[in-house]
């Protein structure tokens, strides 16, 4: 069993990341999905082998990767801001990208939207936005036991 902190859209929130660190350190995986990827230098500096990302569409003139693709378990798992493939209009481009890649999750971010939810057989998940320490920032906790992923969104920012 592997589990993961999944954040995105931080904005400049570092205080937020901050108050996550004893949960990176406790877990298996940390994926930023972009928009605030600068924001997590402290955080791979200090974990680097469990540490992911990808540049969203405000990490402006970033060299890093727009996307990419982590094997945990029995699963492999497609993880993107989501800008590129229109997530804020449907998310049937997300999840063919991750079928085509093999992948039965899909992370992305983009739309600030906490939502779980699953299309032509890949669970889709968006962790919301961290923008904001107090009342709006979100997170996702994923757990993958073997070949099943379980997902739980965090926070103070869910309806």
């Amino acid at each position: 069993m592997k589990t993961l902190i999944v954040v995105s859209d931080s904005h400049g929130n570092v205080k937020g990341l901050e108050k996550l660190r004893p949960l990176i350190a406790e877990n298996d995986y940390f994926i930023h999905l972009g928009d605030g990827v600068g924001d997590i230098r402290e955080i791979r500096k200090h974990y680097p082998e469990k540490t992911y990302f990808c540049a969203g569409n405000c990490d402006f003139l970033s060299a890093y990767p727009t996307e990419g693709v982590l094997n945990v378990e029995k699963i492999s798992i497609f993880y993107t801001h989501g800008h590129k493939y229109g997530v804020k209009n449907g998310l049937e481009q997300l999840a063919a990208e991750a079928k085509n890649r093999g992948c039965e999750v899909a992370l992305y971010g983009h739309t600030h939207t906490p939502l779980i939810s699953e299309l032509d057989g890949v669970t889709l998940i968006n962790p919301g936005a961290l923008r904001m320490a107090g009342e709006n920032a979100v997170y996702a906790y994923l757990v993958v036991n073997d070949a099943k992923p379980t997902c739980v969104l965090v926070g103070n920012g869910l309806r």
